[in-house]
């Protein structure tokens, strides 16, 4: 007898993962897991330094993010804090809206449709990263 796979077991896991720097690693964690309801996966590092982390978003997939280290100049690693951009698809953008906007987040946008149909917002997190959230899943191919 064969079972159905389900919705996990079809889709692989993510392989493509957006990064991000920030001043304060572990004060932004706390805002993507507060404000939005991403879940915290992983922290390595000491004290105030955030080696790698990875904050996993409920619906799927993720970012992966860690401290700004000194000595690095502007071009060098990842994109520098205030710059990363997103977009977090998710079935309840009004749930995850207000949650954004109970927990102080800043809506740059806010709630409407899009030409193409999504129902989207948008919000900066502390660092001046801006994150939206909508409906539209991407086209399948």
């Amino acid at each position: 007898m064969t079972s159905t796979p389900g919705p996990a077991e079809r889709s692989p896991a993510p392989q493509v993962w957006p990064t991000l720097r920030a001043r304060d690693a572990r004060a932004l964690i706390r805002f993507l897991v507060d404000a939005f309801g991403f879940e915290e996966t992983v922290v390595y590092g000491d004290g105030e330094l955030v080696e790698h982390a990875q904050v996993s978003w409920p619906e799927g997939g993720g970012v992966m993010l860690g401290s700004v280290r000194e000595g690095r100049g502007e071009g060098e690693g990842p994109t520098p804090p205030g710059h990363f951009s997103a977009y977090v698809v998710t079935a309840d953008p009004d749930a995850v809206h207000a949650r954004a906007k109970a927990a102080g987040a800043d809506i740059i946008t806010d709630l409407h449709v899009t030409d193409y149909g999504s129902r989207d917002f948008a919000a900066r997190d502390p660092e001046g990263n801006r994150w939206y959230f909508g409906t539209y899943r991407g086209e399948p191919r």
